[in-house]
């Protein structure tokens, strides 16, 4: 995969169907193993069209979809207000998802979409991104920490269809304000 073939596109109510597409995807691709029942609970609940168009139309949100020669290949959810315990005092941003399919990882698309995170931070004057990653997923949090995130905390999913002992996650943060 050649990086000069990439493009990330904001995306709007009309491209929720597509969002579904691409997310469904994503998930599946990496995270089935954590649920009872291969995901389909979760994946109905929080990437159905519905379910994205609301939150595409929520003014709190921005989404953007990742491309590879004009396929569709990951997306990115950013959260403008999300303060985080702990650093109630900072004003932060919070990377909620960064999804991409199998095919897309290892490729320099993530580092892109990171990049995008923090210039989407810097426009908007945060002082700090934070992000929640699997706390058994070693190869995204040692992305993350090249990055320059690093972890503060911890946090536990409660989806009652998710195995118990994958429930546990990292809380990172990456401060833009060098303090």
């Amino acid at each position: 995969m050649a990086i000069e073939d990439f493009h990330i596109k904001k995306i709007d109510a009309e491209d929720a169907h597509l969002l579904s597409t691409v997310a469904l995807k994503a998930y599946a691709d990496h995270y089935l193993d954590l649920w009872y029942d291969d995901g389909k609970w979760y994946m109905e609940k929080y990437f159905s069209e519905e379910r994205l168009l609301e939150e595409i139309n929520d003014n709190n949100s921005l989404f953007f979809i990742a491309f590879f020669k004009d396929s569709p290949v990951g997306f990115l959810k950013l959260n403008i207000k999300a303060s985080l315990e702990r650093f109630e005092d900072k004003n932060s941003l919070e990377l909620e998802r960064i999804y991409l399919n199998k095919e897309a990882t290892g490729n320099g698309i993530g580092k892109e979409l990171i990049e995008l995170t923090i210039k989407v931070a810097e426009e908007n004057s945060k002082d700090l991104v934070w992000l929640k990653a699997m706390d058994t997923s070693e190869g995204p949090i040692t992305f993350y920490k090249k990055m320059g995130f690093e972890i503060a905390g911890t946090h536990r999913l409660k989806h009652p269809l998710m195995k118990e002992e994958l429930r546990g996650m990292v809380v990172m943060i990456k401060n833009l304000t060098g303090k």
